[in-house]
């Protein structure tokens, strides 16, 4: 008796053995045909160190004198390939009836006949796709023509299934400079597109971009950090806050005590407010925790699955909900920071013909550094996104994607609306909510790995839809909301974005659990 087993890699480089399907071959001399038995367990079973979680078992057997093409070998083989595809297990995982079991096989087996190189996942950036190299001699403009050939055919299934302080210390108006910094990036952006400067990004390796990912936790954990501590520098630590204001406090309030009447005095209360800046603490501090304690849910035995994820996927919005009735309510006897809602929507066009010449090049010299920014935050973003572990199918788009952000940008500017591109940690965490996950168990340590993705607009359309619903809740709900609050956003974002690296949390492949066992 023979096996075959496929083997897994993961992005940090380690190999190890995929344990949730197992096939057996076997030759009989009292055989007289082929026999092939596809067993789908009723639960994961456990049938070995390495084949702890065992869904589906092949079973092969085959004449002795079977020709070679026909032997047990082969066509363990051929059921090997099959079961190779974690989507295609997935799908036979959920059959819910032996038919339909069946054509889920069979319709695979179809569509591997000639269109195998289809069903791979195109990931990562194309070095080596023959259909990019047809004119070598004219490259200007290649990559953008390659995303938009790759992409196009997608579209449709895609619907269906440091700007004020300078222009303040010149005298320009902000508006104008802001727009014209936001056009140069733009320009900037789209010379990028026009000379495939997206072609670096072969060379963006897995430690690079969580470097990157690891500068951005810094800056949430910082803005948020620079937040708590200039509270505690207004309220805490504020001088009213010492000594002999206190004193002097106290013996007013004796003398209210012994019912001593002052006519004519008003006496104002104290500047120090000590329990501002300690619920400011609680409330950032119990976002964050709030957070990732509903995000790391789904792994705890608790509850039924299905609200344990639901849970995990709305963590942020929980708490957020949670901690804001907290500070504007249970607390209300104490002031808290609430946003600052100016009155009425105003949406202008920038005045950028009112900004001096020299006005305007010194924006482009901002505009090209900012340009810098984007083109490394995006390309980033998307190479993270298109990791082989998503197992995304459309192919990527780097150049297109930075032209699509260069025009949105431009629009952006002219009437001093904020920036967008794809940035960490919200692109990654987008396409992991898309994906089906299972749960992969090697040595004693488990593994989420992506069985299936879904790759649709339709989300983002929703979401931003339902931002600019968000405009209706002004001034109420949302002034209800601390500062505080926001600030355990950030850190949340930040907690969160560390829980994928490989090289914060994949330190126990060195150590190998069996050697001290023994």
């Amino acid at each position: 008796m023979w096996t075959i087993r496929s083997v897994c890699s993961y992005d940090s480089g380690e190999m190890e053995y995929d344990q949730s399907w197992l096939c057996v071959m076997g030759s009989m001399p009292t055989l007289r045909r082929k026999r092939v038995a596809i067993v789908r367990l009723k639960h994961p079973t456990n049938l070995g160190q390495t084949l702890a979680d065992v869904r589906f078992l092949v079973l092969v057997l085959t004449p002795s004198k079977e020709k070679g093409t026909k032997n047990a070998l082969e066509t363990g083989r051929t059921f090997a390939t099959l079961f190779a595809d974690s989507g295609f297990r997935r799908r036979l995982w959920e059959a819910r009836t032996p038919a339909e079991f069946a054509e889920e096989l069979g319709e695979y087996a179809r569509s591997l006949v000639g269109v195998s190189r289809s069903v791979q996942a195109t990931n990562g950036y194309p070095l080596n796709n023959p259909d990019e190299r047809k004119n070598p001699n004219c490259t200007i403009g290649q990559g953008l023509r390659d995303d938009i050939r790759r992409r196009l055919p997608y579209y449709i299934s895609d619907y269906i299934d440091v700007i004020y302080d300078i222009s303040q210390d010149f005298g320009f108006d902000f508006t104008a400079m802001y727009a014209w910094v936001g056009l140069w990036n733009s320009f900037f952006l789209f010379i990028y597109v026009v000379f495939d400067a997206s072609k670096i990004m072969k060379w963006c390796t897995r430690s690079t971009e969580e470097i990157f990912s690891l500068f951005i936790t810094i800056a949430f954990c910082l803005d948020a950090g620079r937040d708590v501590y200039k509270d505690f520098l207004r309220h805490y630590l504020a001088p009213e806050c010492s000594g002999p204001v206190l004193e002097v406090t106290g013996r007013l309030q004796t003398a209210a005590n012994n019912t001593t009447e002052f006519s004519g005095v008003a006496f104002q209360l104290p500047a120090c407010q000590r329990e501002a800046s300690m619920l400011f603490l609680l409330l950032t501090l119990g976002t964050v925790m709030l957070g990732v304690s509903l995000y790391t849910f789904n792994k705890t035995p608790y509850l039924h699955p299905y609200v344990r994820n639901l849970l995990a996927d709305y963590a942020l919005p929980i708490a957020v909900v949670v901690f804001s009735f907290v500070g504007s309510f249970v607390f209300s006897a104490i002031k808290t920071e609430q946003f600052e809602i100016s009155e009425g929507y105003y949406l202008e066009r920038a005045r950028i013909e009112e900004l001096p010449v020299y006005g305007v090049f010194g924006a482009m010299g901002l505009g090209f550094a900012l340009s810098l920014l984007f083109f490394m935050d995006q390309n980033i973003s998307a190479a993270m996104v298109n990791s082989p572990s998503n197992k995304l199918k459309k192919g990527t788009a780097y150049h297109l994607d930075l032209l699509v952000v260069a025009v949105l940008n431009c629009g952006l500017s002219v009437f001093g609306l904020p920036w967008m591109h794809g940035v960490l940690p919200h692109s990654p965490l987008h396409a992991r909510c898309l994906a089906d996950l299972e749960e992969r168990v090697d040595q004693g340590h488990v593994h989420e790995v992506v069985v299936r993705s879904r790759e649709t607009r339709l989300t983002g359309i929703f979401s931003h839809m339902l931002i600019g619903l968000s405009l209706l809740m002004l001034p109420y709900p949302l002034s209800y909301i601390p500062t505080a609050v926001l600030d355990g956003l950030f850190l949340y974002m930040a907690v969160t974005s560390l829980i994928g690296p490989y090289w914060l949390w994949d330190a126990h492949p060195v150590f190998n659990v069996a050697v001290f066992l023994e």
